[in-house]
């Protein structure tokens, strides 16, 4: 029979498997959709080609360089940015009496175990880690990115080599830096929710279902989806 350790609710216990629930059937079930209907990815992949192709038919790709310069900014900072949090989350173990006296005055807060303090905050240490690899790797990704614009041969020259599978081939990079700065994105989400636990289970589990329904409507249904499609309409082909 299995027995719960003194001081932690069923709740405690069930909580973050819900959370894994949510976060890891919603990365599947989103992939899924993705490939049967319109989603932000698909449509901002579309755009990427079309993106490539006008470039390969410019002589002067300053332009093309400098919004590739302004993505490899946004995920620097976001990188960086998850490395002080990481170091926050392991000096805030020291100060577990001193928070849990701030936590006392949320309404709701339910008080916790010190084995279960740290079960928490080791928790939000992992998603924070994992979003630091995510972000790092579309970070190198979007380098070679650089290295394949700055390789791009001018559309108007000596046509030897293919210029439709060029393109192609360098928005698949190009979506697949995104793919993996979308997945460290979507762990800051989770990861806001997982700060929830520190009041309650119940407050977690319903914080990271809201998560699921936050991240479904801006990636199938919300307006700059519908906006983004419209343009790809009227992409001349």
């Amino acid at each position: 029979m299995f027995i719960i350790p003194h001081g932690i609710s069923a709740v405690d216990l069930i909580a973050p498997i819900w959370f894994i629930v949510c976060w890891a059937g919603y990365s599947v079930i989103a992939d899924l959709m993705s490939r049967k209907r319109n989603s932000l990815l698909v449509i901002i992949n579309e755009h990427r080609v079309n993106w490539m192709h006008q470039m390969l038919k410019r002589e002067n790709r300053m332009m093309d360089a400098t919004l590739i310069g302004n993505l490899l900014r946004s995920i620097s900072f976001f990188a960086s940015t998850t490395i002080f949090i990481v170091l926050a989350l392991f000096t805030l173990l020291k100060y577990r009496e001193d928070a849990s006296g701030i936590l006392t005055h949320i309404p709701y807060a339910e008080p916790t175990t010190p084995v279960l303090w740290e079960v928490k905050v080791f928790l939000l240490i992992v998603i924070f880690v994992y979003t630091f690899f995510k972000h790092t790797w579309s970070l190198r990704q979007y380098n070679y990115v650089c290295v394949l614009v700055g390789a791009a041969p001018y559309i108007n020259g000596p046509q030897n080599w293919d210029a439709e599978e060029y393109a192609k081939n360098t928005a698949r990079l190009i979506s697949n830096a995104s793919k993996h700065f979308n997945a460290g994105l979507r762990a800051y989400y989770f990861g806001l929710a997982a700060i929830s636990w520190f009041i309650n289970g119940w407050a977690f589990m319903l914080i990271s279902t809201l998560v699921v329904w936050v991240l479904y409507r801006r990636e199938f249904r919300s307006q700059v989806l519908r906006y983004m499609t419209d343009a790809m309409a009227h992409v001349e082909k």
